[in-house]
C-alpha cells in the first residue's frame, strides 16, 4: 500500500476518521486502533511477515523488562546479549546470508577452489532494517540505564509498529516518541493541516520529480555500456534528485501522517542538496539513521575523544556499516568508504564542523564562495550516489570509465526542459523555505493568500498529471 495510492488514501481517511470521531476520548483505544491499523497496512505487504514484527516486538518488549527487573548485573547482560543477538541474527539470515556465501564462494573461485553454496533466496520482509534499529535503540538505551523499560505492551507495539514510519523510517527513539504515544492527544487543526501540507510537498517530490528523474535514471544506467558521456552524467545528476525526491518525500509523507494523529516524528531531511561539504550533507541526509550510527556506534567506540587517527577509524566504521545497513552489495559499501574517504580531509584539519547553519542563514542569497562549495559537494555525493544505484562494481566503475572517456557535444538522451524546470522549482523552494521544517511550508509563510491556494491547487494538478507510473519507493528495499 504505497503512500501515493488512492488505496492509502482511503486507509488513511478511516483511520483517522475513527481515530477521531469514534475513539477519541480514550487513549488506550486510540493505541489500539494505531496498533490494529499498522498491522494491517503491514500485512498488505504481505501478511507472511506480520508475524516476524511481532515477534520481534514481543522479544524486545520481554528483555527490556527483564533487564529493568534485574539487579544481576550478568543477567542483565544476558538478556541484553539475548535481545541483540537474535535481531541481528533475524536481519542477517534473511538480509546477509546470501551475500556472504555468494562472496566467499567467489573468493574461492579466485584462488581455485570450486565450491556451490546453499543460498536461502529468501524475500526480504519490507522495513525490517527500520523496526530492527526501533527495537535495538530501545534495548541499548534501557541497558544504558538512560530510560525505563515501558510496561504496557499495546504502547511499546505502537513506537515500534506505527504505519507511517512502519517501513522506511524515520528511525524514531523510544525517548521521542513513547511519551507521545503515551500521553493524551488532542485535535489540533493547525497541526493537522500542516501535516496536509507536508504530505502534499511530499507527494510531488515523490511523484513529480523522483518518479520523472528514474525514467532517464533507468535508462542511463541500462545503456551505461554504450551511451555517451552527456547521457550518464545527465543520467546520475537525475538519479541523485530521483533518490532525494523519493526518499525525502517519504518522509515527508511520514511526518505529515503522523501529524495527523498529534505525533511529531523526527525530522530526516533538512535540505541536503544545499550543503557547502560532505560532512554538513550527512548532518542533513537521513538524519535519523546518521545519529544512530553516531549514538549507538562511533560514540561507544570513542567518538574523537580518543585521539586523531582513531576518530579516523571510527568514521570508517560508521560509513561502512550504513553503507552495509543498506544492502547486501559490495556496491553499498564501497558507497560508504567513499563518503569517508571525502569527509576524512574535513576531519583531519578540524573542519567536519564549520557549517552547522543552514547555507545563508543571516543573509538571502549565498555568497559566491558558497555556491561553488554547493555545487562541488552536490558533484561527490552524485559521483558516489552511482556506486549506490549500480548493480555491481563492474557496472559501477563501466558506467565512470564511459561518462569520462566517450564525450560528445550530442544532447543527453532522455533530456527534458520541462523536467529540469520542475527540479529548479523543487530547489527554489528548498532554498527559500530552508529555515523551515519543509520546504513548501517555509515559501507558504512568505505568500499572501491567493498565492498560496494557487501553489496548492497547482502541485495537485502537477501530482495527478504525473501519476500513473508509480513506482515503489527506494528504500523499501532496506
Amino acid at each position: 500500500m504505497l503512500f501515493n495510492t488512492i488505496q492509502f488514501g482511503l486507509f488513511l481517511s478511516l483511520v483517522f476518521g475513527l481515530y477521531w470521531f469514534v475513539v477519541n476520548k480514550n487513549l488506550q483505544r486510540q493505541n489500539i486502533l494505531l496498533l490494529v491499523a499498522s498491522y494491517i497496512f503491514y500485512a498488505c505487504w504481505d501478511w507472511r511477515f506480520l508475524f516476524l514484527l511481532i515477534f520481534s516486538t514481543l522479544l524486545d518488549f520481554y528483555t527490556g523488562l527483564q533487564m529493568q527487573n534485574q539487579t544481576d548485573e550478568r543477567k542483565r547482560k544476558m538478556w541484553f546479549w539475548i535481545s541483540i543477538s537474535v535481531n541481528l541474527g533475524f536481519l542477517g539470515v534473511f538480509k546477509y546470508y546470501d551475500f556472504f556465501v555468494t562472496s566467499f564462494a567467489s573468493w574461492l573461485a579466485a584462488c581455485g577452489v570450486e565450491w556451490d553454496p546453499w543460498t536461502l533466496q529468501l524475500i526480504l520482509p519490507v522495513g525490517i532494517s527500520f523496526y530492527t534499529f526501533h527495537g535495538l535503540s530501545y534495548v541499548i538505551d534501557i541497558y544504558n540505564r538512560k530510560i525505563e523499560a515501558e510496561r504496557n505492551f499495546i504502547e511499546y507495539a505502537v513506537f515500534v509498529s506505527f504505519f507511517p514510519l512502519l517501513v522506511a523510517g524515520p528511525i524514531e527513539r523510544a525517548t521521542h516518541l513513547l511519551p507521545q504515544i503515551k500521553r493524551s492527544r488532542w485535535f489540533d487543526a493547525a497541526l493537522a493541516v500542516n501535516g496536509l501540507k507536508q504530505i502534499l510537498w511530499g507527494l510531488f517530490k515523490k511523484v513529480v520529480i523522483a518518479d520523472a528523474c528514474a525514467h532517464v535514471a533507468n535508462h542511463a544506467f541500462a545503456h551505461a555500456a554504450d551511451a555517451d558521456s552527456l547521457t550518464l552524467a545527465f543520467g546520475a545528476v537525475m538519479f541523485a534528485f530521483q533518490i532525494y525526491g523519493d526518499f525525502s518525500g517519504y518522509s515527508d509523507m511520514a511526518l505529515g501522517t503522523a501529524k495527523l494523529f498529534g505525533i511529531r516524528l523526527l525530522k530526516n531531511f533538512a535540505f541536503p542538496y544545499l550543503s557547502r561539504d560532505i560532512a554538513e550533507f550527512w548532518r542533513r541526509w537521513h538524519i535519523s539513521l546518521s545519529s544512530w550510527f553516531r549514538d549507538y556506534v562511533y560514540f561507544p567506540l570513542g567518538g574523537s575523544r580518543l585521539g586523531k587517527w582513531l576518530s579516523v577509524r571510527n568514521t570508517f566504521v560508521i560509513f561502512l556499516l550504513s553503507g552495509f545497513w543498506h544492502g547486501a552489495n559490495w556496491t553499498f559499501v564501497f558507497w560508504g568508504f567513499i563518503n569517508a574517504c571525502f569527509f576524512l580531509p574535513l576531519l583531519l584539519r578540524g573542519r567536519n564542523r564549520q557549517n552547522l547553519e543552514v547555507v545563508a542563514s543571516d543573509r538571502i542569497m549565498p555568497s559566491f564562495n558558497e555556491i561553488v562549495q554547493i555545487i562541488a559537494t552536490f558533484a561527490m555525493v552524485t559521483l558516489a550516489w552511482i556506486f549506490f544505484r549500480a548493480s555491481s562494481m563492474t557496472e559501477a566503475f563501466i558506467f565512470i570509465e564511459r561518462m569520462i572517456t566517450s564525450g560528445t557535444f550530442m544532447r543527453p538522451e532522455l533530456f527534458s526542459w520541462t523536467l529540469i524546470l520542475l527540479i529548479g522549482i523543487l530547489m527554489c523552494i528548498e532554498y527559500i523555505g530552508r529555515k523551515s521544517e519543509f520546504g513548501f511550508d517555509g515559501l507558504l509563510a512568505h505568500l499572501p493568500r491567493p498565492l498560496r491556494y494557487a501553489s496548492y491547487y497547482a502541485i495537485v494538478v502537477l501530482v495527478f498529471f504525473y501519476a500513473g507510473k508509480e513506482q515503489q519507493f527506494i528504500y523499501f528495499q532496506f
